[in-house]
């Protein structure tokens, strides 16, 4: 079987089958999935492709309603699969792309979602967890494996401690004078604000980056190129 396979008619055939193209750069593993999915009286495998450029013309020629998609289409980078995934998206807003890949790291996970995947799952799930996984993109749910949910939820709390971490424009004023040694007064003075205020900036700084003094504040800050 050719990289490229579209089966519209097959599909034209069960029309009520969910209908599902495979992205995956091996042929061996399309074929083992190819065998698996198409046990299942619902699923109907109606196109292949080894490349992304390969994908989108089968998504837009098979029409599918899921698209079983690897993140790594060639040995040296994962950024193909994110980039397919985001312009499958874009130009199907309506399509199910379920990750299946080998690749599980926590901001991968979490880009995959971000540039339009409704679920991701790692290529050691059985059988029946994949063909669940593929119910549920369909129906409009998400889909994660136990190591998936675990690296996303990592991958969120990291995000939200770098959102918590960002500082403000004037923050980031008080910080570089901190910087320059210089006492909550003098900051005062400088920013034409009051002492209080100053302070203030300054403990929000202290807050924000968890650190307990002002030297721990600018060491972090420069460290994290803050300043």
């Amino acid at each position: 079987m050719s990289a490229t396979t579209i089966e519209s008619s097959r599909a034209a055939e069960r029309p009520d089958t969910i209908g599902v193209v495979l992205v995956d750069a091996h042929a061996i593993v399309r074929q083992g999935l190819r065998s698996v999915l198409e046990r299942e009286a619902d699923l109907s495998v109606v196109g292949e492709a080894a490349t992304p450029a390969q994908a989108v013309a089968v998504v837009a020629a098979a029409r599918p309603d899921v698209v079983l998609l690897d993140l790594r289409l060639s040995p040296s980078s994962d950024n193909e699969g994110i980039e397919l995934c985001t312009r499958l998206h874009q130009a199907h807003p309506e399509l199910a792309l379920l990750v299946l890949t080998t690749v599980i790291d926590d901001q991968l996970v979490l880009e995959a979602i971000h540039q339009g995947a409704r679920g991701y799952v790692v290529k050691e799930v059985d059988t029946s967890e994949l063909v669940r996984a593929i119910r549920a993109v369909h129906r409009g749910d998400s889909a994660f494996d136990s190591r998936s949910a675990a690296a996303m939820v990592r991958g969120i709390n990291a995000e939200t401690a770098a959102e918590n971490r960002r500082l403000t424009d004037r923050e980031q004023d008080v910080l570089r004078l901190l910087a320059r040694g210089m006492s909550n007064r003098d900051i005062g003075r400088q920013l034409f604000i009051s002492d209080t205020t100053a302070k203030f900036h300054v403990s929000n700084i202290m807050r924000k980056l968890q650190v307990s003094r002002r030297a721990e504040a600018v060491y972090v800050a420069s460290k994290d190129g803050l300043i």
